[in-house]
């Protein structure tokens, strides 16, 4: 399974290492993912997703119910 944010749709960006001398190299920037078990309410079950650490400062300010909610308004959770 690929590297994004199931809620979000983080994933990894690109960038370049820098040597002291400014010698550039590609590297990719991973995105800061855990898997990570919620309980909904509304459905009365248990669902693991992996989700970012920003996502889940996101999810214990409004719940997971509202973060559901908006996944699914921007096509990320079905």
């Amino acid at each position: 399974m690929s590297r994004v944010c199931e809620l979000t749709g983080k994933k990894a960006m690109v960038g370049n290492n820098v040597s002291h001398a400014m010698n550039k190299t590609r590297r990719t920037f991973d995105a800061n993912l855990m898997k990570k078990r919620f309980y909904i309410p509304s459905e009365d079950k248990w669902v693991t997703l992996k989700v970012s650490t920003s996502a889940l400062k996101t999810i214990n300010k409004i719940g997971i119910e509202a973060m559901l909610k908006e996944a699914r308004a921007k096509g990320f959770y079905k």
